[in-house]
């Protein structure tokens, strides 16, 4: 049985606040500007089967218990929305590129959990399961997630795979579908290597710039 909570006022608040400079034309320096920067706030898409990475207040009803995280087709969820942090001891600066090879949080900007991963297996294609952890964007160690990409940072059009420092799989989607009650949702979880399954690219957006105003890379909501 699947379980619901309530959700984060405060993750509310701030995705309004965000999404209030997310408007049509916005600006983009031309230095790093298609770089994806610590402190941003974006949607993240699976490559291979076309859907982006989203959580909501829903629990597994298996396995941890956590918040589950999944795949879904629709480009306008608020759901989708990650922020991109450091590790607990810092080490991204708000507007900094983000480096390959770089270890970071994903927090869920409308519940305030981070994206997660740990030794039990996923619901229906029992790969490691992937969840949503902590609180106002604190967890623990297993929130780290290392950007595997070519070249020295992560680009915006470039496609990059996310690897968990813990336990080393890759986030990844195959393509197995849930039932009531997030129906048509795909799981997301964790996989040994490296292959087509974990292929991610950054999509809609607010992309801080160091000492300026979020720019908006993406007017698509």
């Amino acid at each position: 049985m699947w379980s619901a909570g309530r959700g984060g006022a405060a993750g509310l608040a701030l995705l309004v606040l965000l999404l209030a400079f997310l408007v049509p034309g916005g600006g983009t320096s031309k230095t790093g500007a298609g770089l994806v920067t610590c402190g941003s706030v974006l949607k993240l898409l699976n490559t291979n089967h076309r859907v982006r990475l989203h959580s909501h207040d829903i629990k597994y009803g298996s396995g941890s218990g956590q918040q589950s995280v999944t795949g879904v087709e629709a480009s306008d969820d608020a759901n989708s929305y990650w922020r991109i942090r450091g590790g607990s001891e810092g080490g991204c600066p708000r507007g900094l590129p983000v480096r390959c090879g770089q270890a970071v949080r994903l927090t869920h900007v409308l519940t305030g959990k981070n994206l997660h991963t740990h030794h039990f297996p996923s619901p229906l294609s029992n790969n490691q399961e992937v969840s949503a952890f902590g609180e106002d964007g604190e967890g623990d160690d297993l929130d780290l997630w290392t950007v595997r990409c070519s070249g020295q940072h992560w680009e915006r059009e470039a496609t990059v795979r996310f690897q968990h420092v813990g336990t080393s799989v890759f986030l990844s989607v195959t393509g197995e579908q849930y039932g009531s009650p997030i129906r048509g949702q795909l799981e997301v979880h964790g996989m040994p290597s490296a292959n087509t399954h974990n292929t991610w690219k950054a999509m809609e957006g607010i992309f801080i710039k160091p000492g300026a105003e979020p720019s908006a890379g993406h007017d698509e909501l």
